[in-house]
């Protein structure tokens, strides 16, 4: 009998993919419910800077949820991985500096995302060659 703990990475990839995707359709759709407590000044500049670029929360946005559909659909996984990497460091820092009383969802991600990396590093090891030639080489 095999065992249970083969299932992990699965399990891992469909939490992880709905965060991502169910958060990021919220950004557009704006369905979870905004807190009632007042957010801090240091969050409200950073948001603020944000919806002024006009393109960075659909940005963001989109790539959680391309990554979350992608995490679901069991489609480039390796790839989804590298796309929400970024994101994931941002939100680690974003609680780390503005609001570390709400990093919990955060480390979550960060265990998921570090999880599943290493559970696809043999996908990762060409990319992390120190030197290499055009064409695989």
């Amino acid at each position: 009998m095999k065992s249970p703990a083969r299932h992990l990475p699965t399990v891992a990839r469909i939490l992880m993919g709905l965060m991502f995707f169910v958060f990021g359709l919220n950004g557009f759709l704006h369905f979870i419910p905004q807190p009632k407590e007042p957010m801090p000044d240091g969050v409200m500049a950073l948001m603020g800077g944000f919806m002024q670029s006009g393109y960075m929360m659909p940005l963001i946005f989109g790539t959680q949820t391309l990554v979350g559909a992608l995490l679901l659909l069991n489609a480039f996984v390796p790839l989804a991985l590298a796309l929400i990497a970024p994101v994931i460091v941002n939100i680690i820092a974003f609680h780390i500096f503005l609001m570390p009383s709400t990093i919990a969802p955060g480390i979550v991600v960060l265990v998921l995302e570090l999880y599943l990396a290493w559970s696809y590093r043999e996908v990762y090891r060409p990319m992390l060659a120190l030197r290499t030639k055009p064409g695989g080489g």
